[in-house]
């Protein structure tokens, strides 16, 4: 099974000068437990800020969130990986890097998410 089978398509962003009130507010709206962080201007993807960076950066500290820039929690650089990765092989990295998701990007686009969960479920249904 490959990563295209089970990724998700709709990968949400959040633009690198936002607060983290923002994302916070569009992770709780859109229903989602991480944002890829992007510039804008240029289209990069910069980033992922999770919620467990969130909760371990920002809330352990008592740091308002309005106050703290996405730019400054998120985790850099942004490991990548190709629709046609074999989950199997998503799932060591996942395991040596100690990364829970991978945005999947094709053609230097961004295409898809996949996390540990996506791959969990899809080997339970099996």
């Amino acid at each position: 099974m490959e990563t295209r089978d089970i990724m998700r398509k709709d990968v949400i962003a959040i633009e690198v000068y936002k607060t983290v009130k923002d994302a916070m507010e569009k992770m709780s709206t859109k229903g989602v437990t991480s944002l890829i962080v992007v510039d804008a201007e240029n289209g990069d993807n910069l980033g992922i800020i999770t919620r467990k960076d969130i909760l371990g950066e920002i809330i352990a500290h008592k740091r308002d969130p309005k106050d703290v820039k996405v730019s400054d929690i998120m985790s850099e650089p942004l490991l990548t990986i190709t629709p046609d990765m074999d989950i199997v092989h998503v799932s060591r990295l996942m395991a040596k890097t100690n990364i829970r998701r991978f945005p999947v990007i094709e053609n230097d686009k961004l295409v898809g998410l996949i996390s540990n969960s996506d791959i969990f479920k899809a080997k339970f249904n099996q």
